[in-house]
């Protein structure tokens, strides 16, 4: 059975390799435009996302466009069989705009108005700003919309931030009407008796303020929702007028990684493909060892695949370094092909870079480039960026290949607010994101491909089920939970579980709220440990997961009760030692894990989540053991699986395969029964695939 989607240009069927290119920059001097074409081929590029901030060039003054020149852009790139993202110049708007139209800038959340300036420094709900958008979107899609060289619409650039002006505080109040229908709804959702805050006229809603309402956490949340919601409308604005002119054209939006301000999830629904922003920081020892690094970014690719189910596209990484880390660290030799290949590997169908020549001036003048400042292509970076356009150009059967992931990762954009919203029970740092990291590592390092997803996804095509720190869950939820672990699913829940529901009120009649059934257990109360505080967890002797030892806990210490749920770890020390802290419950035909401690000690989760992954018969990419920082991945097309072999562990490795034949995708060869992978190494395997 094919598993395998068309290509997302049937214009350029390989793996897209291009840049963020600005010839608009160098309009003074057309050799370098020339010199250009030449590189973009030398080193195997065949893609350049155009325009994307680029209003000025195209609209020096209102209602005066100059096309011209983006006329002979993509003219040349047809002639040489180079493809473009056309851009949206949304991002950044032109001064003569905010200057005649001051409406158009933001206002903070302390109610000033912004100067002109930065990106993004716009308001989505302006009337005139939606209106110079139109424009100049219909004159790109009347110009352009049928050019052989456009495979795609970009749309704005790392669309974020807020506006709290008139308009949007207006805006506010409809989407609330339409979500509550009365204020007395809307009261006893937010519960506004507390502090005296009911309100009594719709007039007096306003957005959440540091210098007036902060506090209401049903308030914030709801804020946080309707920019996601303005936000994706004014990206819909946008794209409405190009797919008016040419529908069968693909348009995305590149998305950031840890960008927890808006839940993309909804701009899902409004784009073709998603893509999305990459810049890891590899090479710092004593913050995070590669590994770490490597299983965060793995994470996010993860997520981004899981947004549509199907191939996303890298839109942004660096070819070298970045110019606004905290350090700018130079990629070790063979990094930039193995970071590169961690995103096919998790499902990208490309290879883009911001940016394709640095900039002479300005803000990003230092940021990596495949072309340097010294203006030719006998670098280092320029021939790491060219070797690993070779190696895309013979990965052309991966191309719209999936992934099937039998476990999954709960995580959900408003959970992800809400928790980080809450005060208590460690306001210091709640670290939710280690929680899921904790979580999602284990299973990386086991070679586990797993999906992120929503509470509103199916859970029926899965295994196992993790639900890290859900502190906000929905009666629905927890019951599709419930149906999931009846009909023989797998499920784990970490403390601070199934507290509040979706407007952010505490669930009454004991934690863990739609939960506390499938699980098995009462949680009492929690306890916040400071940063020096240290308990442990103690195995239970002759538990069913065959677990041995005591581990160290840190951080948050949940004191529950059995209600039903088989005690498998107890608490080592203080008032509650002997309670449980790891628990099973029986279900149906499933089972249900609840961790109710921050283990400290990652052994634990690779050794807890191994027995897990081998007694719910969830499938790994291979059946070998993996050394530590060594990973592996697959994707398929139903006739064939493609493995990725990556070594993250700072030194060579050797990794003995299983007695299945596999071929090397490079070199066509067939693999004996081991794989030595150097260091930064990956090894892209081809075997069949052999049906269930």
């Amino acid at each position: 059975m094919t598993a395998k989607f068309p290509p997302i240009s049937s214009k350029l069927p390989v793996f897209m390799h291009g840049a963020d290119y600005n010839p608009d920059q160098w309009l003074h001097d057309p050799s370098v435009f020339e010199e250009d074409i030449r590189l973009m081929k030398l080193a195997h590029c065949n893609v350049m996302s155009v325009g994307i901030f680029s209003w000025n060039a195209l609209e020096p003054e209102e209602g005066q466009f100059k096309f011209e020149w983006l006329d002979h852009v993509l003219d040349t790139f047809a002639e040489n069989g180079i493809y473009a993202w056309l851009a949206t110049p949304s991002g950044a708007r032109p001064a003569w705009m905010s200057s005649k139209y001051p409406e158009v800038l933001r206002v903070t959340p302390t109610r000033q108005r912004n100067l002109h300036g930065a990106r993004h420094n716009h308001c989505y709900t302006s009337p005139v700003y939606r209106e110079k958008v139109n424009i100049m979107n219909t004159k790109l899609a009347e110009r352009y919309a049928e050019h052989p060289a456009v495979v795609g619409w970009h749309i704005s650039n790392e669309y974020g931030g807020e506006c709290h002006c008139d308009y949007c505080q207006d805006a506010f109040r409809d989407w609330l009407k339409v979500k509550y229908q009365s204020l007395d709804e809307l009261n006893h959702a937010w519960w506004t008796s507390f502090w005296s805050h009911t309100y009594t006229d719709w007039s007096q809603i306003v957005s959440p303020s540091p210098i007036g309402e902060s506090a209401v956490h049903g308030h914030n949340l709801d804020w946080k929702r309707f920019v996601t919601d303005q936000t994706v409308d004014f990206c819909k604005h946008e794209i409405a007028p190009l797919k008016a002119m040419n529908a069968n054209l693909p348009v995305t939006t590149n998305m950031m990684y840890n960008f927890s301000a808006l839940d993309y999830r909804k701009f899902a629904h409004v784009i073709d493909v998603v893509s999305w922003d990459a810049y890891p920081t590899w090479h710092d020892a004593q913050d995070q060892a590669e590994d770490t690094v490597a299983a965060w970014f793995a994470f996010n690719h993860d997520i981004f695949r899981s947004l549509q189910k199907k191939p996303f596209l890298l839109m942004e990484s660096t070819p070298s370094l970045t110019n606004w880390q905290p350090v700018s660290k130079l990629k070790r030799p063979s990094m930039h092909r193995l970071s590169s290949l961690q995103a096919v590997a998790h499902g990208s169908d490309s290879v883009q870079y911001f940016q394709w020549r640095k900039s002479r001036g300005s803000s990003e003048k230092f940021h990596g480039a495949v072309v340097d400042h010294v203006g030719h292509e006998h670098t280092r970076v320029f021939r790491d960026v060219a070797s690993l356009g070779e190696t895309l150009s013979k990965l052309t059967p991966v191309i719209g290949t999936t992934t099937k992931s039998e476990a999954a990762i709960l995580f959900d954009w408003d959970n992800w607010w809400a928790v980080n919203d809450t005060q208590g029970p460690r306001n210091k740092g709640i670290h939710f994101e280690e929680t899921v990291m904790q979580q999602y590592k284990a299973l990386w390092e086991l070679g586990v491909p797993t999906d992120v997803i929503s509470s509103e996804d199916n859970f029926s095509t899965y295994k196992l089920l993790i639900a890290p720190m859900m502190y906000l869950m929905r009666e629905e939820t927890g019951a599709k939970i419930r149906q999931f672990v009846t009909k023989g699913g797998t499920f784990v829940a970490t403390y601070w579980s199934g507290i509040v529901d979706e407007n952010d009120l505490c669930y009454l009649g004991g934690f863990p709220g739609p939960l506390r059934d499938t699980l098995g257990i009462w949680s009492e109360e929690i306890e916040g440990l400071h940063d020096h505080d240290r308990n442990g967890i103690v195995l239970q002797k002759g538990n069913p997961l065959g677990l041995q030892g005591t581990y160290e806990v840190r951080e948050l210490c949940d004191l529950i009760h059995s209600e039903g749920a088989e005690v498998l770890a107890v608490y080592q020390d203080d008032f509650y030692a002997g309670r449980p802290a790891l628990t099973r419950n029986s279900m149906g035909d499933g089972q249900a894990y609840y961790l109710a401690a921050r283990v400290s000690d990652p052994r634990f989760y690779t050794e807890f989540y191994g027995q897990l992954v081998q007694q719910s018969g969830v499938r790994r990419a291979l059946h070998v053991s993996l050394p530590d920082g060594v990973t592996s991945t697959v994707r398929t097309d139903g006739e064939y699986d493609y493995v990725f072999l990556m070594n993250f562990s700072g030194k060579e490795q050797v990794i003995e395969l299983d007695n299945q034949a596999y071929t090397d995708m490079e070199t066509k060869q067939l693999v004996a029964n081991k794989v030595e992978l150097p260091l930064h190494g990956i090894s892209i395997l081809r075997r069949e695939v052999i049906s269930a």
